[in-house]
């Protein structure tokens, strides 16, 4: 008998279900509850793309194409800004593989954002990880970092951190990890 296979082959990753919702609508709705006036999701071309947007209908999100999803994280993040409208004085990035990030967390770093201070990130255990924000000082930096690199850690080094719950830390890039994510769904209910 063959092995079943995979969701993450069948599906774009962030269309991936996890308790019968996309992972990407678990990651905006966390978003839906605060009070940012403008909400950007940055999408692959295509088909892809398309799907992603139908996952989100009706969350008010507005979506920019990224040309070169194949070059990781960093592109995606460039993508975001370029796409930004003018005047906004920083931006949350947050991903659509971390489903389990609460609105709570995603209050928590805004309210760490204060005038003087280029970025916030959170802190879960020892590691440093998105969702963060970016002051809107940090664009053109993070534009002219080489789109190669994984994200943004040269320009967080000065970055204010808050504590997040561990819990909400899991990127869910395997079978493994969506089996985590959705026992720990079951136990947070």
């Amino acid at each position: 008998m063959g092995q079943a296979a995979s969701p993450f082959q069948a599906v774009p990753k962030p269309l991936v279900l996890l308790a019968g919702k996309p992972l990407i609508r678990w990651a905006a709705e966390a978003l839906t509850d605060t009070a940012d006036p403008f909400r950007l999701t940055v999408i692959p071309a295509g088909e892809a793309g398309r799907q992603i947007q139908a996952a989100l209908e009706g969350l008010g999100f507005a979506y920019a194409i990224n040309p070169t999803p194949e070059l990781g994280l960093l592109s995606s993040f460039q993508a975001a800004v370029r796409a930004l409208p003018e005047g906004l004085d920083g931006a949350v990035f947050s991903l659509a593989d971390m489903p389990l990030i609460s609105t709570a967390t995603h209050r928590a770093l805004r309210a760490a954002w204060k005038p003087g201070v280029q970025a916030v990130q959170c802190r879960f255990g020892e590691v440093s990880a998105p969702p963060l924000v970016v002051g809107a000082e940090l664009f053109a930096p993070l534009l002219a970092l080489d789109a190669a690199d994984h994200g943004p850690r040269k320009l967080l080094q000065g970055a204010v951190t808050i504590t997040c719950p561990p819990g909400e830390l899991l990127d869910v890039d395997t079978p493994q990890a969506l089996v985590q994510a959705e026992t720990w769904l079951t136990l947070q209910r």
